[in-house]
This record gives C-alpha cells, sequence and structure tokens, in this order.
C-alpha cells in the first residue's frame, strides 16, 4: 500500500521525522522550462486553461526538486472571468480587471462559473495521474476579499479603494462575498473530486483591516466556504493563508475550521508554536527575498525554521510565493536541506 503522502499527515496533526516541503509559487516563474512553455501559449489566461501546458507547469518543479507536493498552476482570478468579468494580463504589469459586473447578475452565474473552470479540473486528473503517490496534490482559490479588492479596483493596488468601497457600501460588498463564497465553494469542490489532495485559501491581501471588519469579510467567508465543501462530503484538508493579518491569525485559526494555517514572514516562534498547541499545522514563513538573495542568512534562518517549529505539525515553506528571478540553486540548497535529497538537472541552466 502506498504511502500517505508527508502532506497529508502534516495536515493530520503529525509530527514528523521532517517536515513536508513545498513552495508557494513554485510552479513556473523561475524556471527556464518555464519560460519556454510560457512562449507557447497566447496569453497567461489561455494558458491557465489549457490543461496539457498548464499540467506540464505544475510538474516541472516536481521533476526538479524533491518537494512533497504539487500546487495546481493556476490563477486566483480565474473566477472573476468565469462570472464574466473581463480580465487580462498586461506583460510586465499584472493583471487588469473591466468594469465590475452586477452582482445579482452574477448571482446567476455562480453554477455555470464551475462549468467555465472545468479545464483546471482536467489539469488536477492530469497531475494525479503522473504524480508520485506519495507526494500530494494542492488545488487553490483566492480568498473571497482578496478576490473582491480586484474586482472593484481593476488591478493590483494598495486596496485603499477597496477597503473604502467595504466601508461605504457594506451591503454591496457582503453581496459581492456571497456570490465569490458560493462560487470558490463549488470550484474547489470540483478540484477535490478532479484529484486535489489538499486545498488552500489565498487570502493575499489580509492585512490592514481592523478586528470587525476582519471577522466579516475574511474569516466569515472563508468559514462559508469551507462549510459548503464539507457539505458536499469533500474531506480534503484546507490550508487558510490570512497574510498580513498580524496578530489576528490566531483569531482567524480559532474561527475558521482550517487544519493549516499559512504563516507570513512576519510570523514569531511563538506565535507558531501557540497555534500547533491549539492543534494546527502551521506552514510557511521564510522571506521570499531572503530565498533570492541566498548566502549564510538563508542557511541560518533555514535552519532556525527547522529547530524552532518541528517539534509539532509543521510545514516547510514561503511567507510568500517564490520570485521570477530566485536563483535555482537557491531553490536546491533549502530544499536539500530539508529533505535530505538533491536536485535534478533535467535542463542545462
Amino acid at each position: 500500500m502506498s504511502e500517505t503522502p508527508r502532506l497529508l499527515r502534516a495536515l493530520g496533526g503529525e509530527t514528523l521525522d521532517r517536515p513536508p516541503i513545498w513552495f508557494m509559487r513554485q510552479a513556473g516563474r523561475s524556471l527556464p522550462e518555464y519560460r519556454e512553455l510560457r512562449t507557447r501559449a497566447t496569453d497567461f489566461i489561455a494558458f491557465c486553461h489549457n490543461p496539457e501546458m498548464a499540467a506540464e507547469a505544475t510538474l516541472q518543479p516536481m521533476r526538479r526538486f524533491p518537494m512533497d507536493a504539487a500546487i495546481v498552476f493556476a490563477d486566483i482570478l480565474l473566477i472573476p472571468r468565469a462570472l464574466g468579468q473581463e480580465v487580462w494580463f498586461e506583460a510586465g504589469e499584472g493583471p487588469r480587471l473591466g468594469e465590475l459586473p452586477d452582482i445579482t447578475r452574477m448571482a446567476g452565474e455562480v453554477e455555470a462559473s464551475t462549468g467555465r473552470l472545468s479545464a483546471i479540473g482536467e489539469t488536477l486528473a492530469r497531475v494525479r495521474a503522473e504524480l508520485e503517490p506519495e507526494r500530494a496534490l494542492i488545488g487553490f482559490a483566492g480568498g473571497p476579499w482578496t478576490v473582491a479588492t480586484y474586482m472593484i479596483e481593476g488591478r493590483g493596488s494598495n486596496r485603499e479603494a477597496a477597503r473604502t468601497f467595504a466601508y461605504e457600501h457594506p451591503e454591496k460588498l457582503d453581496a459581492l462575498l456571497r456570490v465569490l463564497v458560493d462560487s470558490t465553494a463549488r470550484y474547489l469542490i470540483m478540484q477535490a473530486r478532479s484529484g486535489a489532495q489538499a486545498l488552500k485559501i489565498f487570502e493575499s491581501w489580509a492585512e490592514g483591516l481592523a478586528e470587525d471588519v476582519f471577522e466579516r469579510i475574511v474569516i466569515g467567508p472563508h468559514r462559508a466556504i469551507i462549510e459548503q465543501v464539507r457539505a458536499a462530503g469533500v474531506t480534503a484538508p484546507f490550508i487558510g493563508f490570512p497574510r498580513g493579518a498580524g496578530a489576528l491569525v490566531e483569531t482567524y485559526a480559532r474561527a475558521v475550521p482550517v487544519e493549516g494555517v499559512a504563516l507570513d514572514t512576519q510570523a514569531s516562534a511563538e506565535l507558531g508554536r501557540r497555534l500547533q498547541a491549539g492543534g494546527k499545522t502551521i506552514q510557511g514563513a521564510l522571506d521570499n527575498l531572503l530565498l533570492r538573495a541566498g548566502g549564510p542568512a538563508l542557511d541560518a534562518r533555514v535552519e532556525t525554521l527547522l529547530a524552532q517549529w518541528s517539534g509539532g505539525p509543521y510545514i516547510f515553506n514561503l511567507g510568500h510565493g517564490v520570485m521570477p528571478d530566485t536563483p535555482i540553486a537557491h531553490i536546491a540548497r533549502v530544499v536539500e536541506r530539508v529533505t535530505g535529497k538533491p536536485a535534478k538537472a533535467v535542463a542545462a541552466e
């Protein structure tokens, strides 16, 4: 019988001989084979909706590095597009979105939106068929508030306009979040049924929120998503990532029924240990800029993280995604330190 993937054991609450390791944004970005693959797609969204290419991007880092989990190659802004909002990516600048559609009309598109995202399910199925059984496959979606900020502002920003919108139009924001909860829950159910063994909610813009607002627009929607997914019979563990939430991470951990809590770079050793003591698996906190910089400081930080959290259920990861210009040798060095296994050369560097 195949061994249960190390990632799933950690999310089940086990303290292991070494933590599982994977990196956010490990699929693509920093790898030359990804950049070559990317040239074959007409645009980024077409890439995400091409199961053959997206599966290849998902598997590329797994061939190079002895990571314990793959995360499907996709994007958090596929849902707004599936709900009827125009979404495109400007080269070198990032995402752009058209005018926010009528929310009532979008609510009528929730069921259809899942079908419009079926290509991501096919990507997951392809990856799961090729990935070794001891390596887990992660599906994901953006947190409703984070996705809403892009939908409201039309681009990535400092979120001031979205936060102002939350204060000035609370009922309209709540209605938008309900649409995103329902669409996201359906999307994650489809991902689990397509082969995802763990599910992650990326609330990338959880910083700067007052406690009552955080509870309303982050905690409430996350809890509602998980309730819908569980009601559908999906048992895959959840990792929640309220990035930038600071002290409110503990409030999140108590209120949202996730198995794992991902931590950003500001997380203290004691915070992580308190979350572990409270029954949560913790993940993350390595600075992606330090991973890019490398050197003795990176080695020292890796040792510190392993020492401070390996006494409880823990997943080694970053506090944000891999930077595009991160040297492959730095990734390989960290992965080998955690796993004891060297990277493989799959192409001329």
